[in-house]
């Protein structure tokens, strides 16, 4: 199965003519849009699991499992 599909990949490359296509100035600025707020996504979902990522880590222990409470 893996092989029909880099053999299929492969033909297309092989069979692909120039497109002749036109990038206008504002797809750079849509391109830079795009990793700017990916990069925002990942940050706030970042902050919002924090806590729940240290804890799978093991950087940070459960509330109420410290032995030293009175």
């Amino acid at each position: 199965m893996k092989t029909l599909i880099w053999l299929s990949g492969l033909l297309l490359v092989i069979s692909m003519e120039p497109a002749m296509a036109y990038l206008d100035p504002g797809t750079g600025s849509m391109l830079l849009q795009l990793i700017l707020g990916g990069m925002a996504a990942v940050g706030v979902a970042l902050k919002l699991y924090w806590h729940r990522i240290r804890l799978a880590i093991g950087l940070d222990k459960k509330k109420g499992t410290e032995e030293d409470e009175p």
